[in-house]
């Protein structure tokens, strides 16, 4: 039996899916004298690159067995790689039963986003559940003081080149490397737990009794809301790549914290307005909140009528466009400071004209991906103590709302009243509560968000926007507790509401309504955004 403490890879086990440089972690290993065990595909690359490989059914002296299943899980495998090497009752029972150690391990796992992404039937999917690996990792990495653990082929370089120059692998590398095992192994369940839970998700009437999620990241930030702390943006591990994750930046400055939260806003607003609007969107978003929204029969009526609902807040905003950009449009969209845009593509002229303005973060989202969602997203937010988890309010039920809404007042919204109550309640959706919107059927003209009182959000719009107010309707997006609130749409010019009713004093703010010949209805919806 050779020494334990020979600080030597005498064995290794190499078992991976992605086969990226195996043959040379064989090869090179084989030179040190490494005796080199390995299983199925992984071995055939290694005995294909002409380096010597111990099939581990040889070793072992049992077959695989159950079509792969069972193949790694024997004593001869974990024993060689659990034994500690410090303690003498080990080696006893190592020598005892014919166990030899094994000193590196390299294993990567089955490919279970792959069939996923793919589209694989569950069946399929379940079969790409990885048991062997995990095991032979978590194994590798408890022992992780006398045995190398690798999982990602970018490590093999380094520690081979240290094994070739003579060097022991020393505590903290090793703690690395079992760091990087339990992180790769979490993710994998994470990812399969995941896929688990969206196959229940439909019979399941309450929330999940425990949420798993795990991310990674897609790029590293400055920092984040402010310069002290520090961000990252991740998306979801297991997923394909979709919205801000999916976009190309093709120009511009780093992607900020803020630029991303406000490019979220923008998506999500335009997203719905599409749903509404068979013409160009545009929409401008200033801390987290919509500054401007419109419509129009082409691109560049669409942006400045946009940017007009409030063009002092759209200075330095982010814009989404739902159509292309051509020249015209990108000159129309460079008339004033925007940090970022974000649309289904740019012709080579629009690209032009962007260049100009170097700062300026382009960004391309696919034209598939401009569609309102289908089926309901999570929401998960993270608070002190815990985390919060609930469905996003999103999806195609938007549309309805203002169509189904219930007329509660004696005079009915004319057909352009309707229309603009769609445009302004979808926008009332996007708008931290307390949230009031002024427009008509193709615009915002006002915009009063995230205030602690609903007439407050009726005065902020009537600063910004003054006479212009009159004649236009109003979305709320939660119902008036008093009637004050009716009282000062009045006032301002309004001619029509939505809100979702509800309150103990609807009578009173129907009657206030009526009083003012103003046109309401009720959708029965409410949408608060904290």
């Amino acid at each position: 039996m050779a020494d334990p403490k020979n600080p030597r890879i005498r064995r290794a086990l190499l078992s991976v899916t992605d086969k990226t440089n195996i043959a040379d972690l064989a090869r090179r290993l084989a030179a040190l004298g490494t005796e080199i065990i390995s299983t199925g595909g992984t071995a055939r690359a290694i005995e294909e690159a002409g380096v010597p490989v111990t099939k581990l059914a040889d070793y072992t002296g049992s077959p695989e067995m159950l079509d792969g299943r069972v193949k790694t899980l024997h004593p001869k495998v974990h024993g060689g790689i659990l034994a500690r090497r410090d303690l003498a009752s080990h080696a006893e029972q190592v020598e005892t039963h014919g166990i030899g150690y094994i000193d590196l391990v390299a294993v990567n796992l089955y490919d279970f986003s792959g069939a996923v992404a793919r589209g694989a039937d569950f069946e399929a999917t379940v079969e790409e559940i990885d048991i062997g690996g995990p095991t032979l990792l978590r194994a590798a990495a408890k022992n992780h003081a006398s045995v190398v653990v690798l999982t990602k082929p970018a490590d093999y370089g380094a520690i081979l080149d240290r094994l070739e120059a003579g060097e022991e692998i020393d505590a903290a590398t090793r703690r690395r490397l079992a760091r990087d095992v339990y992180a790769h192994t979490a993710r994998y369940d994470a990812e399969v737990a995941a896929y688990f839970e969206r196959q229940v998700a439909d019979a399941e009437v309450e929330a999940p009794a425990q949420i798993t999620r795990s991310f990674e990241r897609v790029l590293e930030l400055r920092y984040g809301e402010n310069p002290h702390q520090a961000a990252a943006f991740y998306r979801p591990v297991g997923e394909a790549p979709s919205y801000l994750s999916a976009a190309e930046t093709l120009q511009g400055k780093a992607l900020s914290f803020n630029n991303l939260l406000d490019l979220d806003s923008a998506l999500g607003l335009t997203l719905d307005l599409g749903a509404v609007q068979a013409r160009p969107v545009a929409v401008f978003i200033k801390h987290n909140n919509p500054c401007g929204a419109a419509s129009a029969e082409d691109v560049p009526t669409a942006i400045r009528t946009a940017r007009a609902c409030d063009s002092l807040s759209a200075f330095g905003s982010v814009v989404a466009v739902n159509r292309r950009l051509d020249g015209a449009a990108a000159a129309a969209l460079t008339e004033s400071f925007v940090e970022a845009i974000v649309a289904p593509g740019y012709d080579d002229e629009a690209l032009a004209v962007l260049a100009k303005k170097k700062n300026l973060r382009v960004l391309r989202l696919d034209e598939a991906a401009w569609a309102v969602p289908t089926a309901p997203e999570s929401d998960l937010r993270l608070v002190r103590g815990g985390a919060l988890l609930q469905t996003k309010d999103s999806g195609p039920r938007i549309v309805s709302e203002i169509r189904d809404a219930k007329v509660v007042t004696e005079r009915a919204p004319t057909d352009a009243e309707m229309a603009g109550l769609a445009f302004t309640w979808v926008a009332a959706k996007h708008v931290r509560s307390n949230a009031i919107v002024f427009g008509h059927e193709d615009r915002l003209v006002g915009v009063g968000a995230g205030q602690m009182s609903r007439v407050d959000a009726v005065k902020i719009c009537g600063l910004k926007a003054g006479d212009a107010l009159k004649g236009t309707v109003v979305a709320s997006d939660a119902f008036f507790p008093f009637r004050d609130g009716v009282d000062v749409l009045a006032e301002a010019g309004a001619t029509a509401i939505a809100q979702p009713g509800g309150s103990v004093r609807d009578e009173e703010c129907i009657a206030a309504a009526n009083e003012h010949g103003i046109a309401m209805v009720f959708t029965g919806v409410r949408h608060f955004r904290h």
